[in-house]
């Protein structure tokens, strides 16, 4: 359903510079995106609600100014470089959110124009999974929520463990044409959601940013940015996280929810409760148990975080994975349930099981 507050109309351009207009418009058309074009402030104002993103040359910014429309997201103040004196001062009085330069600046407008779809939607969410101990089957119940996930809409399993057995390989897509961290791992600057989810390998709705075949370590901030484009891309966004790692900390602040995967032993248990204690906010953290004959408020106690899931193993997993099926092979499966119960906790309160 279209949601009534957001703008239905087409990308704004408003400018009377002709050579600022036409370089505009030709980034527009490199976006594909269809656009409207102003060169007065009377007609800047008929469109300004309704345009899901206004590019105002600066030249024609003080005479907007003085117009005082209401404020709204996505103003952009663009301008040849440099910019003319007061440009910054009165995007700040348009409320603007940035002021680009020209020509340094062309990548990000088509950046803007190429991710339209995004604007005026919510971020998707973000939910982390992480081995309690070695083995758990953390990459798995990953894969498995990512698959369940897509049925409601576009999900992405970010793979964050370079030591792990590789969610595209789980999920069949190891031999998949597509980006991987290699090509984004020291990546700068802002990545468009669109492009990030058209990029990567894919089946259906669902994609799985992985590694290559010899991983290497990643830059934080590109690690920032591709999460910030998969939420703006997707709906759901499942990270495979390590258990240890400069990254992990960060990643599962970003999280709404932090799935710890515990297998019931005394060692898995006790491996679990130390990972924890590794992190100033468990806050967010819940607990899916693996195995029979589960006492889950004894787990509970013991690791200091609730249970939301007691889980059983699956039979034919390892079938499935060589058939190239994914870990859910069935929608009634302990997988499949569990994933489930795990999608509706991200949305309600993490209480006890």
């Amino acid at each position: 359903m279209q949601d009534p507050h957001q703008p239905t109309g087409r990308p704004l351009l408003a400018t009377a510079d002709t050579a600022l207009a036409e370089e505009l418009t030709r980034l527009s058309a490199a976006a594909g995106a269809a656009v409207a074009v102003a060169s007065s402030p009377p007609e800047v104002l008929g469109a300004w609600s309704t345009a899901p993103v206004v590019l105002v040359g600066a030249d024609l910014v003080p005479l907007l100014v003085e117009l005082a429309p209401p404020r709204r997201p996505g103003v952009q103040v663009v301008s040849w470089s440099p910019a003319p004196p007061g440009a910054f001062r009165d995007a700040l009085l348009v409320g603007a959110e940035r002021v680009v330069e020209l020509p340094v600046g062309a990548e990000l407008v088509a950046e803007l124009l190429t991710d339209l779809d995004e604007v005026g939607r919510g971020e998707g969410v973000l939910v982390g999974v992480v081995g309690g101990s070695g083995g758990a089957g953390a990459t798995t119940l990953a894969c498995g929520l990512g698959q369940v996930a897509a049925v409601s809409g576009p999900t992405l399993v970010v793979d964050l463990d370079p030591l792990g057995p590789g969610c595209d390989r789980v999920l069949a897509l190891d031999e998949a044409a597509g980006v991987r961290w290699d090509s984004l791992g020291t990546a700068s600057g802002r990545l468009s959601g669109r492009s990030l989810r058209e990029a990567v390998p894919r089946r259906e709705g669902l994609g799985v940013l992985g590694w290559s075949s010899t991983p290497a370590p990643l830059d934080a901030g590109a690690v920032r940015e591709a999460l910030s484009a998969a939420r703006r891309g997707h709906e759901t966004v499942v990270v495979d996280l390590p258990r240890s790692g400069e990254l992990v900390a960060e990643t599962v602040a970003r999280c709404a929810l932090v799935v710890v995967v515990v297998v019931p032993t005394l060692t898995g248990v006790a491996a679990a409760a130390r990972w924890l204690g590794t992190l100033p906010d468990p806050a967010r953290v819940g607990l899916v148990v693996r195995g029979h004959h589960v006492d889950p408020q004894r787990v509970a106690a013991l690791v200091g975080a609730p249970v939301l899931v007691t889980m059983a193993d699956q039979r034919g997993l390892a079938e499935a994975l060589d058939l190239g099926l994914g870990p859910v092979r069935s929608r009634r499966g302990p997988l499949a349930r569990a994933a489930r119960e795990l999608l509706a906790a991200v949305t309600a309160p993490v209480r006890a099981a």
